[in-house]
């Protein structure tokens, strides 16, 4: 038989930082807990009796129903989620891979072509820029 127990003394409210514990997409959620869920503010509380109940109903209502839908969907979604990432796999080694290699090949050729014609063309043109402006003095002067 499950026990379950119930702080009654403490009840928090539900605040940002509720919010902020579930963190999305790639990772695991946080467990929800009753506090939660039912929080009750700062002022109006129910009776103990019904406080306990309704905990005590919340948590094994929770804990069973997860059981039986692990049960139903648990191993269908294991296979589904299987066959999905064994496809990501396949794709990621057999094609994705593959094709960045061959473009990171192709562009190599392709980049020391553009070197010899940036280091052709542009580099005597900068150069002639700068020896132009490089005799160019400017001095300040402090006026009164």
């Amino acid at each position: 038989m499950l026990s379950y127990t119930c702080k009654t003394d403490s009840r928090p409210e539900m605040t940002a930082s509720f919010f902020s514990r579930i963190i999305f997409l790639g990772t695991s959620l946080s467990p929800i807990d009753f506090e939660d869920v039912i929080a009750e503010p700062e002022g109006t509380h129910s009776f103990d009796g019904i406080w306990k109940a309704s905990f005590t109903t919340f948590t094994v209502t929770k804990y069973w129903f997860y059981r039986l839908l692990s049960a139903i969907f648990g191993i269908p979604m294991a296979l589904i989620w299987g066959i999905y990432f064994a496809i990501l796999s396949f794709l990621h080694i057999w094609a994705v891979v593959p094709c960045i290699r061959s473009y990171l090949i192709e562009i190599q050729c392709i980049s020391r072509v553009y070197s010899i014609c940036i280091h052709t063309f542009c580099d005597p043109l900068f150069e002639a820029i700068g020896k132009v402006f490089s005799s160019i003095r400017a001095t300040v002067r402090k006026e009164i």
